[in-house]
């Protein structure tokens, strides 16, 4: 399988740290918040140099408060420092909560807004003259692309950010999004809009909490404890209804080591090309919740091809 797991660190020696024990268990990635570090561009492009072959990604920059020309900019940056294939971007318009009430941006057309953004960024990156005036977004110039190839992953959820990842961007990375949501809704949709771009199939990388525990309802429980921000924003809440849940806790992946690997299976079996963990520690005091979280990496490491 190819899992990967989400990026983090206070600091950039401790994101560097994590990149380099991640590689060496066999991990295929890692996906980092746009706040992790304050900007994880620079902190991805100093731990690339300090590994050979894992992919360091955005899990995802937010797309209204930079305009795209600096954000290709910025990234092709980034990925010229990192030195060596493996950085990918993954972007998306975010939620209405935090556009309208952090930036006072407006959140009228996301799907709009979006679609023009992928086409401005994704010819930048590709190294293309972009000529290109729309409603949210306007572009005429040409910048010089990354060395090596960066994929661009749009955290799609809907039918029209689906079509639009299928059409302009590598793949999407996703966010609760069950193995049941990806079989009806996620893989038919991207994949269609691809084919009828002329384009292969795309990239799918599911993203859901994982705790191996053989205490289900703790598992649960905890997982729950880490998610309440989801029950409050729209977009998660319709994928995990699409996905046959009404809570995080209820789709995330739990249970013992048979468990956990079918269900894992499973994701790959609906859609999925790759697989986005993010561990989730259960336990009564802080070295309960260590051992549970390292006991889920070392399982999860074991199942890395």
């Amino acid at each position: 399988m190819r899992i990967g797991l989400t990026g983090h660190g206070s600091t950039v020696e401790k994101l560097v740290k994590q990149a380099k024990e991640a590689e060496s268990q066999g991990f295929s990635s890692l996906w980092y918040a746009s706040n992790v570090v304050r900007d994880p561009l620079i902190a991805m492009a100093i731990a690339g140099r300090e590994t050979t072959r894992i992919e360091l990604g955005t899990g995802v920059l937010q797309t209204y408060p930079c305009h795209p020309i600096l954000q290709a900019n910025r990234v092709a940056a980034a990925a010229d420092a990192m030195g060596r294939p493996g950085m990918a971007l993954g972007l998306g318009p975010s939620h209405a909560s935090s556009i309208q009430d952090i930036y006072g941006l407006s959140y009228d057309r996301p799907g709009r807004n979006t679609e023009e953004y992928l086409q401005i960024i994704t010819a930048l990156l590709h190294g293309e003259s972009v000529d290109f005036t729309g409603e949210d977004w306007s572009a005429h110039t040409q910048t010089t692309p990354p060395t090596h190839r960066v994929p661009v992953l749009l955290s799609a959820l809907s039918p029209r950010m689906l079509r639009i990842a299928g059409q302009f961007a590598d793949g999407t990375i996703l966010w609760m999004a069950s193995a049941a949501a990806i079989e009806t809704h996620i893989a038919p949709k991207i994949n269609s809009a691809a084919s009828q771009a002329g384009r292969p199939r795309r990239r799918i990388i599911a993203g859901l909490p994982v705790a191996l525990h053989n205490d289900v309802d703790a598992a649960r429980t905890a997982t729950a404890a880490t998610s309440g921000m989801y029950a409050e924003m729209p977009n998660y809440q319709r994928i995990i209804e699409t996905g046959g849940g009404t809570t995080a806790a209820e789709i995330a992946i739990v249970g013992d080591e048979s468990s956990v690997q079918k269900q894992l299976q499973q994701l790959l079996d609906a859609g999925a090309t790759e697989i986005w963990a993010q561990p989730v520690a259960v336990g009564q005091d802080r070295a309960e919740r260590e051992a549970s979280r390292k006991r889920t990496v070392a399982f999860l490491s074991s199942l890395t091809t």
